[in-house]
């Protein structure tokens, strides 16, 4: 699990990169008081909270419906399977 988190950070990392953002500006978007949690998130030592997925996804460039099916692979690849992929 540990993996697929920071998987799942280094895809954030890229989306950001991708759009030209600070980790920063990405922390002002999201409404964290801290940058370095989004250093944490991207290392993947944190978690985004899913109450924080449409900010994020806005930030990313992203509809909410990719976002979160991206980023369940790297935190709930159970459900993720279940939802996109049954038997």
């Amino acid at each position: 699990m540990k993996d697929l988190r920071k998987a799942g950070g280094a895809w954030l990392k890229q989306c950001r990169l991708h759009r030209g953002l600070t980790q920063l500006q990405v922390a002002e978007a999201v409404g964290l008081e801290n940058y370095t949690m989004i250093s944490m998130i991207e290392s993947g030592r944190g978690r985004i909270p899913p109450e924080s997925y449409r900010a994020w996804a806005a930030v990313m460039g992203l509809t909410p419906q990719e976002f979160v099916r991206e980023i369940m692979k790297h935190y709930d690849p159970v459900t993720y399977e279940i939802l996109f992929h049954p038997d």
